[in-house]
């Protein structure tokens, strides 16, 4: 069996993403992840605190790796892109990385209790993207109420999604394009933005 000198904090984290999303977050417990790294369940403690620990390391963890993702969405359409598309993109984006991850997702915008929460700074790069496109849209003094607005709708509408709490019928994705679309025409629209005075490029 490994010691604790021979399994890293990386596959730590990675054996409680593993349990994350085959079996779910009660099921991630110390024990499942000193089965799965090959230690004993006493020596984990050695690397990682408490269950709430390890809980914001992969929440952590995965807040970067979003942050990433959508970092490379944003450069990839590059400095002339229209912000509104932008904006859509990244949020269909965000969408689906829910939808393909949503315990990993509820870890980031759900978080259970203040110890679970992903380090401030990996918060901070998460969100990056998106400031810099409502900073365009709605102009610097807005750019931080803009983000927020569009944080909440997006996790409101996702968060019934995942909870099927739709139940009306009707087109979801199209639900979802309608919402987004408009809600960055609203933006770009606000009193003082560049796209509004004109002076977008």
């Amino acid at each position: 069996m490994p010691t604790p000198a021979r399994t890293s904090l990386d596959d730590i984290v990675q054996a409680g993403r593993d349990i994350l999303a085959s079996d779910g977050l009660p099921a991630l417990t110390m024990q499942a992840v000193a089965d799965r790294v090959g230690v004993r369940a006493p020596s984990l403690y050695k690397r990682v605190r408490s269950r709430d620990d390890l809980v914001r390391l992969i929440a952590t963890t995965v807040a970067h790796e979003l942050g990433d993702q959508l970092e490379a969405l944003v450069s990839r359409a590059g400095a002339t892109a229209d912000a509104q598309a932008q904006l859509t993109e990244l949020a269909h984006a965000v969408r689906a990385f829910a939808h393909a991850c949503p315990d990993e997702y509820r870890l980031i915008f759900a978080p259970t209790c203040e110890a679970t929460r992903p380090e401030p700074e990996a918060l901070t790069h998460s969100v990056g993207p998106l400031l810099r496109i409502t900073t365009e849209l709605a102009g610097p003094d807005s750019a931080l109420d803009a983000a927020r607005t569009v944080t909440a709708w997006a996790t409101g509408f996702i968060g019934m999604e995942l909870a099927g709490a739709f139940r009306l019928g009707g087109d979801i994705d199209r639900a979802y394009e309608f919402g987004i679309t408009r809600l960055a025409a609203a933006l770009a629209s606000v009193p003082g933005s560049a796209i509004e005075s004109g002076d977008a490029s």
